[in-house]
């Protein structure tokens, strides 16, 4: 009896660490919607400026990130400095990633591809629904991206999309929260990542 209560004990303590505090609390409900919508960078005839702070690993680098839909299923993405030197320039079309520049101090295997992935999350428009989750003022779509999860949360009253969190099974990796006031552009933009010292903050670029 005492070793199967201890078993029971051990078999809560791994489910419990095993789970995600990303669907804490939330409700699981019936869906008929089969795919998720990102419309943030889906209209090819707007080029999307931002005022950019990328931090990795204790260097900052600061300037201008331009996103730009050139066809289809086509973003290319290019951060430059404020006088316009280039700091790196990428290319996501489909699931083929270019890369066209990147500055030295940036230009290390790991880091491209920790970029790769929040960039390739940020201009990915659709995906196809798992699950859905509802909180008190919050509807949350589960897709599946390769061995990674990714949960986008819209608020239930505007339905705009106010965060995505990529987890593992049982780890949150990475939170990009988006500020919006018109619906179909983000004011700002702030990437996290929960094991990585790398941080990503947008601030839609405003012409005076």
């Amino acid at each position: 009896m005492i070793r199967f209560l201890a078993i029971s004990f051990l078999a809560c303590l791994l489910f419990a660490s095993c789970s995600l505090k990303t669907t804490e609390g939330l409700r699981q409900v019936h869906f008929n919607k089969t795919e998720v919508e990102n419309p943030y960078f889906s209209n090819p005839e707007i080029d999307y400026v931002y005022k950019a702070k990328i931090e990795v690993y204790k260097k900052n680098f600061g300037g201008i990130l331009i996103i730009k839909k050139t066809a289809p299923e086509s973003h290319r993405v290019v951060f430059t400095t404020e006088f316009g030197s280039k700091l790196f320039d990428f290319q996501f079309e489909g699931d083929t990633f270019t890369k066209h520049f990147v500055v030295e101090d940036l230009d290390k295997k790991f880091i491209i591809n920790i970029l790769k992935a929040d960039f390739k999350l940020l201009v990915n428009e659709k995906a196809k629904v798992f699950t859905v989750y509802e909180s008190e003022n919050q509807r949350i779509y589960k897709t599946q991206d390769a061995e990674r999860f990714n949960f986008y949360f819209f608020d239930d009253e505007s339905e705009k999309l106010q965060k995505i969190v990529n987890t593992s099974k049982t780890k949150e990796k990475v939170e990009v929260d988006f500020t919006t006031s018109e619906g179909k552009i983000a004011d700002t933009i702030a990437i996290k990542h929960s094991n990585i010292k790398l941080t990503i903050d947008l601030e839609k670029f405003k012409h005076d």
